[in-house]
């Protein structure tokens, strides 16, 4: 399951993973999103909070998670990862090979920072 809200009038997303993710779970998401992209013309950020992340649960699901970030990654900025676990502490390095948004990790506990630093427009 993904749970999500949004920050700054709709200019960050935050997105959180709370269980073994499924593909219908991204095209439920990217519902959700892609009338907000819409209207706003693009995404400052991304705030993946992984500190739950539980993987996801079959190929399917890993290849739907890699098709909505392809999908959704021309109107990102900025993706901010959330997470302790040394395995997704390479997310960003990964990502930065697929994605035209700048990517950066913090730790669990630097919500405030992954924010702070989403929100910045330079």
């Amino acid at each position: 399951m993904i749970e999500h809200c949004w920050h700054h009038d709709h200019d960050i997303l935050e997105i959180r993973p709370v269980a073994e993710l499924k593909p219908a779970e991204f095209r439920a998401l990217a519902a959700q999103v892609d009338p907000v992209i819409c209207q706003h013309g693009a995404l400052h950020g991304l705030l993946i909070d992984a500190r739950n992340f539980r993987g996801w649960q079959n190929f399917a699901a890993l290849v739907s998670n890699c098709v909505f970030t392809r999908n959704q990654h021309r109107h990102l900025h900025r993706i901010a990862v959330l997470s302790d676990n040394t395995l997704l502490a390479f997310m960003p390095q990964l990502l930065n090979h697929f994605v035209s948004a700048e990517v950066r990790p913090f730790p669990s506990d630097a919500e405030e920072s992954a924010l702070a630093w989403l929100a910045h427009h330079g």
